[in-house]
């Protein structure tokens, strides 16, 4: 897995384990309790690279498919399903995960600024 130091997984997060090396989280980011973050995708037989950008936030129980790339500075709602890709800067929320906000800027952890 490729986690950068300073970012922070929860210890209910679920990260795949059956590609490990798929999975690159970046700086200042945050997965919260529940989060699943998948690297394959056993009915079509897929392993892909999942990407997570600098100073996001994955809420509880959110799920980001796999071979999925999510920008910097991105807030994913609780419980939402991430199934494309997501740009840099809004906040994402719902099933599948749909922009509700562009523009935004975070902070440290994915903190709206």
């Amino acid at each position: 897995m490729d986690i950068a130091r300073s970012a922070r997984i929860s210890f209910g997060t679920h990260l795949d384990k059956v590609y490990p090396r798929g999975i690159h989280i970046g700086d200042e980011s945050y997965t919260a309790s529940g989060a699943a973050v998948f690297t394959h995708d056993f009915c079509r037989g897929i392993h892909a690279d999942t990407y997570i950008g600098r100073q996001c936030f994955i809420g509880a129980n959110a799920i980001i498919m796999c071979g999925i790339h999510i920008g910097d500075n991105v807030v994913v709602g609780s419980g939402a399903i991430v199934t494309r890709d997501i740009p840099s800067n809004c906040i994402v929320a719902g099933n599948p995960a749909r922009i509700i906000r562009e523009g935004i800027q975070t902070g440290k952890y994915g903190q709206i600024l």
